[in-house]
């Protein structure tokens, strides 16, 4: 954690209701002393996503994915841990004071702090310059003729660059930042990269700025659109990728239209700023935009935490037909159901919606076209479907898009819709499907097998025997478990060497977090190394809810813990006695503890073991633990 203190979290968690928080994002239903609901982190048919109103906490039996109120937020939303942190406690009425972090974690939170200070101030300025400059009343026109009146300018912060690049490097000199940090907000760049003596030069000049967001509001770029006619300079130019700006990475206007999505399920998918704009203006609050770039993996990721279905709305021609392909390429994987709006030609989102009215565009949402009907009628307007190669080229094509999919009910049902519609036997498509799956499969299989560990982005779990796991769940439930294993210095510090999470378990027991309090137990984990904090979630979410006998659970466990390690010391003893070259003073040692091990053993109740545990003892974990699984 390290950037803000652990009573803050506290004061944040104990303000939050999850089940208020998490039903404000997805439909949750009441099943018993909890709530459940269709996991929001991966596809599902049946409900396995629970909502502990007691742990104040979620679990998903599917996915596995679980945590308090500030990790779903994280999750779902993709934000940063002190982004969750803050956006929780500003609905919760928590002040967030942070604390002083190490030395290169401040050098790069100032200079991501530098960066968004620089955008958020730039684009004030640039957007003064817009409504009050002489110099730029062909903007003022322009935006005019577009529909946009003074308020709209001043709703989306709109903003001019100057083509006379000094008005704008003046300002910057009193403000007081640098070239290098112009050059870091992709706002500047150097002349010459061999002599940087030649100077700077600003890279927008007399265009439309629009300030890019993050999803959380912050400017982190701007897309600048083309007044006067250049041909050696596109239309759009965007900001170059920073340190806070990714163009695969961020979406325009989803700051303002997630809660729309959210509410409505389904996003619109536009082609340009403007168009989404144009849509929020008139209600349509669910629409976003790629930044003049195609449509992407992480796109489609970070639509997935809002939305199940995806409504294009491109141009008609083949390049908008192209852009759709893609779009579905990208989406369909993440479980989207994906459509198309067919506008008439020549018309965009914003055209049609100053021609025909909201709500016609409106219908036009309503009744958009599933994408493979789209798909294949445009070929057929094309004239690529009048003969027999042409049909079995989208055959292949449609064959292709449906290996996709990762709704197999939707796909089955699709590859019939599409068979016929190309006039095919539906067991010719399937089989088509069929090759496609192998081929990913194939592929999926080799990427894995050929990953490294310093290949792989996400944290694993750290390895927890099982004994142990059920122990930290008491530890963390249970006061009286948590006193009594207090006292058992030995007994755990001689498991340390036999089982692993050991020293996840003393981390527990020295902080001994309030058991009685949910809030005060989130706290504590959140504290954690994240591959900790994984082990626990995984461990608190599989746990029943209450424990009626904690003491006498924790005894019972500890007992069973006692067994393992003897069943295991005897192991590695009787391992060590085949040693050759034992000395007699070594051998003397081991056949003693031999002989107290057996003794101890014949007081438990048990006998010697030789690999594996006795069936008793899988029983019992069974009965103590219900996991599917333990490590030996």
């Amino acid at each position: 954690m390290g950037q803000v203190n652990k009573e803050t979290i506290e004061k944040i968690l104990d303000a939050t209701d999850i089940v208020e928080l998490i039903g404000s994002y997805i439909p949750l239903k009441k099943a018993g002393t909890g709530y459940k609901a269709c996991c929001p982190f991966h596809h599902e048919k049946t409900p396995s996503f629970n909502v502990s109103p007691h742990k104040q906490f979620y679990h998903c039996f599917g996915c596995g994915a679980s945590g308090d109120a500030i990790t779903f937020v994280k999750e779902y939303e993709g934000l940063l841990f002190m982004d969750s942190v803050k956006k929780l406690a500003s609905r919760a009425g928590v002040y967030v004071e942070e604390e002083v972090a190490d030395a290169q974690t401040q050098i790069a939170r100032r200079s991501k702090g530098k960066l968004l200070d620089l955008h958020r101030e730039a684009s004030a300025k640039l957007h003064e310059f817009l409504l009050n400059s002489d110099q730029c009343q062909h903007a003022r026109d322009y935006l005019k003729n577009r529909g946009f009146d003074r308020e709209m300018v001043q709703r989306w912060e709109l903003g001019w660059m100057p083509e006379n690049p000094s008005l704008f490097l003046d300002w910057v000199k009193n403000r007081k930042y640098t070239g290098k940090e112009l050059i870091a907000a992709g706002l500047a760049a150097l002349r010459d990269e061999q002599r940087p003596s030649a100077g700077l030069y600003v890279r927008f000049r007399d265009r439309l700025m629009f300030p890019i967001r993050n999803e959380v509001g912050d400017v982190i770029a701007f897309s600048g659109r083309q007044l006067k006619n250049d041909p050696k300079t596109g239309k759009y130019i965007n900001s170059p990728e920073t340190e806070i700006f990714k163009k695969s990475q961020t979406l325009f206007g989803l700051d303002r239209a997630k809660k729309s999505i959210l509410r409505e399920k389904t996003v619109i998918i536009c082609e340009g700023q403007i168009d989404a704009i144009s849509c929020h203006e008139r209600g349509v609050t669910h629409a976003i935009a790629p930044l003049g770039t195609a449509f992407t993996s992480q796109h489609a990721r970070i639509l997935k935490r809002y939305a199940k279905m995806a409504v294009l709305c491109f141009d008609g021609d083949a390049a908008g037909i192209k852009a759709c392909e893609r779009a579905f390429r990208e989406l369909s994987p993440e479980g989207f159901s994906v459509k198309v709006i067919e506008l008439p030609e020549g018309e965009d989102p914003d055209t049609y919606l100053k021609n025909q009215g909201v709500e016609k565009f409106k219908d036009q949402v309503l009744s958009a076209r599933n994408f493979f009907d789209y798909f294949i009628d445009a070929a057929r307007k094309d004239n690529r479907l009048r003969t027999a190669e042409g049909r079995a080229e989208m055959a292949r094509t449609c064959s292709e898009l449906l290996g996709l999919m990762s709704d197999h009910e939707a796909r089955d049902q699709q590859i019939n819709s599409v068979a016929s519609s190309l006039g095919l036997a539906s067991s010719s498509v399937r089989e088509g499907v069929a090759r496609i799956l192998k081929k990913i499969k194939l592929q999926n299989s080799k990427r894995v097998s050929g990953e490294s560990d310093t290949e792989k982005k996400t944290t694993e779990p750290m390895p927890i025997h099982g004994t142990v796991a059920y122990l930290c769940h008491l530890a963390l439930s249970s006061a009286p478990a948590q006193h009594f294993l207090n006292e058992q210095f030995e007994t755990l510090r001689e498991a340390k060497a036999f089982l692993q999470g050991m020293d996840l378990l003393e981390k527990i027991l020295s902080a001994s977090p309030d058991t009685s309090s949910s809030t005060a137990v989130n706290a504590f984990i959140l504290g954690l190394r994240l591959s900790e904090q994984l082990a626990l979630n995984q461990t608190m979410g599989e746990m029943p809810n209450h424990l009626d006998q904690g003491l006498q659970s924790a005894e019972q466990a500890l007992s069973m813990l006692s067994s393992i390690v003897l069943q295991k010391r005897d192991i590695a003893v009787k391992a060590a006695l085949k040693e050759s070259n034992l000395t007699p003073e070594r051998m003397r040692e081991l056949l003693e503890e031999t002989k107290e091990i057996a003794s101890l053993l014949r007081w438990t109740g048990r006998s010697t073991f030789d690999d594996e545990l006795a069936p008793e003892t899988k029983k019992a974990e069974k009965k103590f633990f219900r996991y599917k699984k333990h490590e030996p």
